[in-house]
């Protein structure tokens, strides 16, 4: 079915049963609004409000100011209730069921773990505190009938200097729920060349980095973090769309840099409406997503931040498809490229698409022959 019919509570319906893969979600960026509230009074944080609809509504309204670094402020109050090992767990617990009850069946979800000691954790016993929650919370949405995997990335701050300190953190824990290595945080004036050393050392380690880049700042940083930093996925890239120029009949004419990530398949972390809010993209109609889909680009749809965005996955593909034109064969195409370049190996990533097409194939719901595991 190239595109949705019925009512707009069927295509909701037909894309939260979708299973979905999520590449780019920040755990500090998804915290329910009442933990937040309940959390805060535990440790003593002020809000701006202890309503939690009134608080959810605020996030957003907060993070929608067209800046990333007005929108990376919003994090305080999330982080404040971040700082023991209880609070980590329950937030860690919530945010996989959450993901679960939307349909997302493996998640990667990424946090800095240095941000999350001013109650005197360790960083292993954050990263311990996190894999728990992420345990509990598979544990029970398996329980309530959903199937869903949840991963770590690291993130190191790249405004700071502890970027080794979390890439040998990252290693130690890549047996036990760690897939990756990545840098976050105010992106114009912090190249990933100022961590080169800890690019290395995950790269000569054998793992898999992805790097923020394409988002606030341009092609300098994409590059960057491809051939400096080795990334194998690029955190946002939007702005890739920089590189391209399309004709008026469509077609596209790809620059240097952007035939190097076309031609190397390396995937994008789209993130819509966190684009919207930062002010990368004007609107979903006109967001660069659609070209560079069309285009042929690696592109995936992520939440980047559940909660300042007030989004889900679901909605983050309903709003393509209702504003931008997408049709399901395009919804399927996305989550089965966000499958394929998870940080699994090849063997699980195969068993994961195939979780995402055979009921796809089964149901109808897309074109019959397409989208081959």
């Amino acid at each position: 079915m190239d595109r949705p019919d019925g009512p707009e509570h069927d295509l909701d319906a037909t894309l939260r049963a979708l299973p979905k893969v999520l590449l780019h979600d920040h755990l500090d960026g998804g915290v329910r609004p009442a933990t937040v509230v309940e959390l805060s009074a535990e440790v003593g944080h002020a809000l701006p409000t202890t309503d939690p609809d009134a608080l959810g509504r605020w996030f957003v309204e907060a993070a929608a100011s067209g800046s990333l670094p007005r929108y990376l402020e919003t994090f305080e109050h999330t982080l404040a209730v971040m700082q023991t090992a209880d609070g980590l767990r329950r937030v860690a617990r919530e945010a996989a069921l959450d993901l679960a009850a939307d349909g997302v069946v493996h998640a990667e979800q990424r946090y800095a773990p240095e941000q999350h000691q001013r109650a005197g954790l360790t960083l292993q016993q954050v990263v311990d505190a996190v894999r728990e929650g992420f345990a509990e919370g598979e544990a029970q949405a398996r329980a309530q009938g959903h199937e869903i995997r949840v991963v770590q990335v690291l993130s190191a701050m790249r405004q700071a200097d502890r970027a080794d300190e979390i890439a040998a953190l990252a290693l130690a824990n890549r047996d036990a729920g760690v897939v990756g290595f990545d840098i976050a945080g105010p992106e114009d004036g912090f190249l990933p060349s100022l961590h080169a050393s800890a690019f290395r050392t995950v790269r000569e380690a054998s793992f898999p980095a992805t790097v923020h880049a394409g988002e606030d700042g341009g092609l300098d940083s994409m590059a960057d973090a491809l051939h400096v930093a080795g990334a194998l996925r690029l955190g946002h890239g939007v702005r890739i769309a920089d590189d391209v120029r399309v004709d008026d009949d469509g077609t596209p004419h790809l620059g240097r840099l952007a035939h190097w990530v076309r031609d190397r398949r390396v995937p994008l972390e789209v993130c819509p409406s966190s684009n919207l809010q930062t002010g990368a993209a004007a609107s979903v109609a006109t967001h660069p997503v659609t070209t560079l889909l069309r285009a042929g680009f690696e592109v995936t749809v992520n939440t980047d931040n559940r909660l300042q965005s007030g989004t889900s996955l679901s909605r983050e593909l309903g709003l393509l498809v209702r504003e931008a034109g997408w049709t399901l064969d395009d919804v399927l195409a996305v989550t089965v490229t966000a499958a394929r370049h998870t940080f699994l190996h090849e063997d699980e990533r195969r068993a994961l698409v195939d979780r995402i097409v055979r009921p796809a194939r089964t149901s109808g719901t897309v074109s019959p022959g397409r989208h081959r595991a």
